[in-house]
């Protein structure tokens, strides 16, 4: 029992060590190149003339590309292997971020963000359904929480880069601050795609890097899960149990959370402390991103010891909930935004115990395509969000209303994850 239990740790730190790093690297250049626009809004608006709605929906109907082409985009990587599907994203999407340079008003803005969603579709789905082929169901809150500690990460590294390039980039080689960014945000994904395609392994089987005795009791644990007869269900019978659809309403409520808060949190900081600088407001969003960084670890490690998944995920939405109600103080700049930190670093912390309950009854075939399904519809609440905030700070001339809808839905969401049932789901 002793030594079993040695050779788990050992097989699992070295899984951990070769692969989340690596994906996590992935993941923050994918945040980045995702939410960048929130940056490049600060001076994009005013260079093109774009109004607060035009932004909304060019900021949002990414999500609709996204949902689009999510679900036959994972049935393509279960089909080609992780490591030839992920580079194909990585290149297209990189190349399609770059290319946000050209921008010239809210039509092209639109399409490209469309586009884009269309070139990421895939890739955070890809990425957990990669994770089940390594971990075993009790170990994944804490791998996603781990992979997921890179969309903070963005916040505190990439807040204050996106800060920089507009402040002292602006007007270099004739182009503007928020075109640089978007340049030099976006071509690193190309590059991480080569890598990707010559280095990735996609199976524990092909896995070198462990031993014979390592591989050998990998494979038995995750065969041991897929043995379940749930998990050889295809796409039709997982749309057809009313858990994954109860999750997906849930994602959608906490997609619609991160979405709105985080495509106007520089705008929202910006507008509470009206005298900083694009490099003040990126080191902001430094400290909020350092918040949610341990947030996130400490929620996800706690859920997995505690073997306790809707709870955690619950608690978070109602914290949340809690910090868009402090963020309302706008007259109270520093509790305003002490509201915000709370609202994101709770929200983000949802993920981790979020996906443990998906994947705890998806696994096998079924995982590919409920795991897509899942996050695909979900993300219909990341082209809501910045359209609910954005069109009622245009009817009212202010971030207010929005904010307290966005508590509204996190409130909701914490009900929903209360009502997932325990136990193994039936069609």
């Amino acid at each position: 029992m002793a030594d079993d239990h040695l050779l788990e740790r050992t097989v699992l730190r070295k899984v951990t060590l070769r692969l989340l790093p690596f994906l996590g690297l992935l993941y923050f250049v994918n945040v980045l190149d995702r939410v960048n626009v929130g940056f490049a809004r600060l001076t994009m608006l005013r260079d093109l003339q774009m109004g607060e709605r035009a932004y909304a929906l060019g900021a949002g109907i990414f999500s609709i590309g996204y949902c689009l082409l999510e679900v036959p985009s994972n049935l393509m990587l279960s089909r080609l292997g992780a490591r030839r599907w992920l580079a194909r994203i990585l290149i297209s999407w990189g190349l399609i971020s770059a290319a946000m340079m050209f921008t010239r008003g809210p039509w092209s803005f639109a399409l490209l963000r469309f586009l884009l969603g269309c070139a990421e579709a895939g890739f955070f789905p890809g990425v957990v359904l990669y994770l089940t082929y390594w971990y075993p169901a009790r170990q994944r809150a804490r791998a996603v929480a781990l992979l997921m500690a890179a969309s903070p990460l963005v916040w505190m590294l990439g807040g204050p880069l996106s800060g920089a390039l507009l402040q002292f980039m602006d007007q270099r080689g004739g182009l503007a601050g928020w075109q640089w960014l978007f340049l030099l945000e976006g071509l690193p994904a190309v590059v991480l795609g080569a890598v990707t395609l010559a280095c990735l392994t996609d199976r524990p089987q092909e896995a070198n890097w462990l031993s014979p005795e390592e591989r050998a009791w990998l494979v038995g644990q995750l065969a041991s899960e897929t043995r379940q007869p749930h998990h050889a269900w295809g796409l039709r019978q997982v749309a057809a149990d009313g858990r994954v659809w109860l999750l997906i309403a849930l994602a959608t409520t906490i997609a619609l959370g991160i979405s709105g808060l985080g495509y106007y949190f520089p705008r929202l900081i910006e507008d509470r402390f009206p005298r900083l600088t694009p490099l003040g407001i990126g080191l902001l969003t430094a400290v909020a991103g350092t918040c949610t960084l341990i947030t996130l670890v400490v929620v996800g490690a706690h859920s997995d010891r505690t073997g306790e998944r809707r709870g955690h995920v619950a608690v978070a939405a109602y914290v949340a909930a809690a910090g868009f109600v402090l963020s309302l103080w706008r007259d109270l700049p520093a509790i305003s935004f002490l509201g915000m930190v709370i609202a994101q670093a709770a929200m983000m912390s949802c993920w981790g115990p979020f996906w443990s309950l998906s994947t705890g009854f998806l696994g096998g075939r079924a995982a590919a395509g409920g795991i897509a399904l899942i996050n695909a519809i979900g993300n219909l609440g990341a082209f809501l969000g910045p359209n609910l905030v954005g069109w009622l700070a245009e009817e009212v001339h202010g971030y207010g209303p929005g904010l307290a809808a966005l508590a509204l839905t996190l409130v909701i969401g914490g009900t929903l994850a209360l009502s997932v049932r325990h136990g193994t789901a039936g069609p």
